[in-house]
This record gives structure tokens, C-alpha cells and sequence, in this order.
């Protein structure tokens, strides 16, 4: 499987990860789902406003989300290795990294690895909502990440 992955960074903002942490967490979902195909994917790093205006225009929902993907569908009959866009808000991303007492690294990478997921059609619904997280959790645990569902750790 070979990778084009588009990365556009919308924001200034320190911390960003670097373009190959967002290629091996896009790598590690497609090949962890087992896709064996070439894949093109964008990946998009946006503020708070751009996320605001695609989650009302695409989803109907007001406000802020973290990640938003955008399957690619090919016209009938026409082969493509396009499979659509992720876009993440990094303040959302930081914001919950540390309301959740997650590294900013770790949740970069769930949220990077979920919104691939849904490009290649799984969903958090109540028929694939665990299937989805299972993924998600062995994904990330083969690139040495905790369970991003789990509890988190005890300060006292």
C-alpha cells in the first residue's frame, strides 16, 4: 500500500505534529483495517471557526467538533485511490488532551485514526460502534498509544 497524503495546516499554532506523525497514524488505520490499497487522503488542520461552519454546513450540528471526515465517493464506474478528507481542530484536539488527561500526542493520533476509520466507511453507531472502537484501541496500542476509552490515570 502506498500513501499520498495531502496535509494542510489552515493555523499558526505551536505543538502541531509533523507531517510524517500524521502519515504513520493514517498508515497504521488503514493498514490496521486491513486496507491493502493505495489510498490519497487529505488531512486537514483547521481553528475553531472552520470546523464551526463545516459541522453546520455538511452536518446540521451547531458548534465545535474535533475531527469531521468527508468520504470520497468515485461516479460509478470510475476507479479512484481518493478516499476524502479529515479535518481536526487543533484548540479542540489541546483543549480535551488535557481534560482528559491524555498527552496532545496521543490524542493527535486517536482523533488522526479515527476520522481515516470513517473514511474507509466504519462508524460510531450502534451497529459498528464497538467494531470501531476495538480498531481504534488495537491501533493504537500496536503504536504503543493507552486506550483512549479507558479511564484516566489516578493523580492522587
Amino acid at each position: 500500500m502506498t500513501l499520498e497524503l495531502d496535509l494542510q495546516i489552515a493555523l499558526e499554532m505551536p505543538g502541531l505534529p509533523a507531517e510524517i506523525d500524521f502519515r504513520c497514524w493514517a498508515e497504521a488505520a488503514l493498514t490496521g483495517a486491513g486496507y491493502r490499497k493505495d489510498a490519497e487522503l487529505t488531512i486537514r488542520v483547521v481553528n475553531e471557526a472552520e470546523i464551526t461552519a463545516l459541522n453546520e454546513t455538511y452536518r446540521h450540528k451547531q458548534g465545535l467538533t474535533n475531527v469531521l471526515s468527508f468520504p470520497f465517493e468515485a461516479p460509478f464506474g470510475i476507479e479512484s485511490a481518493l478516499l476524502g478528507d479529515v479535518v481536526i481542530c487543533a484548540p479542540v484536539v489541546l483543549r480535551e488532551a488535557v481534560s482528559q488527561e491524555k498527552s496532545p500526542e496521543a490524542h493527535w493520533a486517536h482523533l488522526t485514526i479515527h476520522g481515516v476509520l470513517h473514511l474507509l466507511g466504519y462508524d460510531h453507531d450502534e451497529a459498528q460502534g464497538d467494531i470501531m472502537e476495538s480498531l481504534e484501541i488495537r491501533i493504537l496500542s500496536d503504536l504503543g498509544y493507552a486506550d483512549p476509552y479507558g479511564d484516566p490515570p489516578d493523580r492522587s
